[in-house]
């Protein structure tokens, strides 16, 4: 068994960071809203831009509150201030392209200075402190763009924010690098077992706001047999999808963190695979909402690619990481991935109704064939560590 190169104090996490946690699983709500009202491949644009500038807030103070232990007071304040700043940010998604630009945009610059420059100030170790620099040096890409756009119309305003929002996502994906200077992971103290706890709850937590949104579109809907059979296949789907990682993924993420020589670099790849599952998950929010509100209606290209697409963002960014930590267990994942895509083109010529049943057939299969390779890998490597 590898081990890390050095012992970190295991840190539960703690309320304050469920608390800010909150307060960006409400931006699903309001991407879902915006992707709604905007069905068009622009406005699944703008959703994407959005969705990366809000969760590149989260990944980042969420690693300061690792890094810089949220349990002393001055990150306390800092997790505190990301918090209002992104509440406010968050309640203007559905209007940040209309008239409401500067009101996203000004907390959202906000907290990407505050994190990076209190971080660069304040980190205990000198490795950190440089590497905080680079991540301010990042922001300061990034910070004119989303100035920019904000101060342009709406028609060139996602060209400006599409970069700016590639320069956030790239820079948290490939932690932040510069020529000559880049994170050298392997020997930094770090908390992993608490980020993984983090990622965990952030994932229930996501969940959970996808089902507030599922349930808001049932209350809008008529009560009468197609109705509730869609509300109630859309459930069996989003169950499925909480299972498909739950069911004995988690540990195996939990396992592989442990007993990994660089403990920092599957952490990343797991924070980096948050962007396409809450993709995922917004995108099939709304699929479903379309659904439920006409069960048996014509089915339609939108529909497919929402209801299946999303399915497959998120089932297949599971897929990549267990290719690029495991080695296994993606096989079946890819697999109900391209049933996903042919359903879809399927679903075209359907009632949204029967596009949801044949959903739950596909992921009630997977989650069943996950059980036993899950139980296989995780059994794989407990006999590693023994051996």
């Amino acid at each position: 068994m590898t081990c890390a190169p050095f012992a970190v104090q295991r840190r539960s996490v703690a309320p304050l960071e469920l608390f800010f946690d909150l307060v960006f699983v409400f931006a699903i709500g309001q991407l879902a809203e915006h992707l709604h009202e905007e069905l068009s491949w622009r406005g699944a644009a703008e959703t994407a831009v959005m969705l990366v500038a809000v969760l590149s807030c989260w990944a980042l103070t969420s690693f300061d509150a690792t890094f810089l232990d949220v349990e002393l007071p001055r990150t306390r304040w800092l997790v505190l201030a990301v918090m209002g700043l992104g509440l406010f940010m968050n309640a203007q998604v559905p209007h940040a392209f209309a008239d409401r630009s500067w009101a996203f945009v000004v907390p959202l610059v906000a907290v990407l200075l505050l994190t990076d420059v209190t971080a660069a100030a304040t980190a205990p170790t000198a490795v950190l402190r440089r590497h905080y620099r680079r991540v301010t040096a990042w922001a300061a890409v990034s910070v004119p763009l989303w100035i920019a756009g904000a101060a342009v119309g709406s028609g060139p305003r996602l060209a400006w924010w599409a970069v700016a929002a590639a320069v956030d996502m790239i820079g948290v994906w490939l932690a932040h690098p510069l020529p000559g200077s880049v994170l050298s992971s392997r020997d930094l103290a770090f908390d992993a077992d608490h980020m993984v706890e983090r990622i965990r709850l952030f994932i229930i937590l996501q969940l959970g706001e996808t089902v507030l949104t599922i349930g808001t579109a049932i209350s809008a809907a008529p009560v009468d047999a197609p109705t509730v059979t869609t509300g109630l296949g859309v459930f069996v789907a989003l169950v499925c999808l909480c299972a498909s990682y739950f069911r004995g993924g988690e540990d195996i993420l939990a396992r592989h963190v442990a007993t990994a020589a660089d403990r920092l670099l599957p952490v990343r790849h797991a924070v980096s695979g948050q962007y396409p599952t809450l993709a995922g998950l917004v995108t099939f929010a709304v699929g479903a909402e379309l659904a439920i509100g006409h069960p048996t209606g014509h089915g339609s290209a939108t529909l497919s690619l929402l209801l299946f697409g999303g399915t497959i963002l998120y089932v297949i960014t599971q897929a990549w990481w267990y290719y690029t930590s495991t080695g296994q267990a993606w096989g079946v994942r890819l697999l109900a991935c391209l049933a996903c895509a042919v359903a879809a083109v399927a679903a075209r010529w359907l009632p949204p109704l029967a596009s949801v049943l044949i959903l739950d057939a596909i992921l009630v299969a997977l989650v069943l064939a996950l059980k036993p390779v899950h139980r296989r890998v995780l059994d794989a490597m407990v006999g590693e560590g023994e051996g």
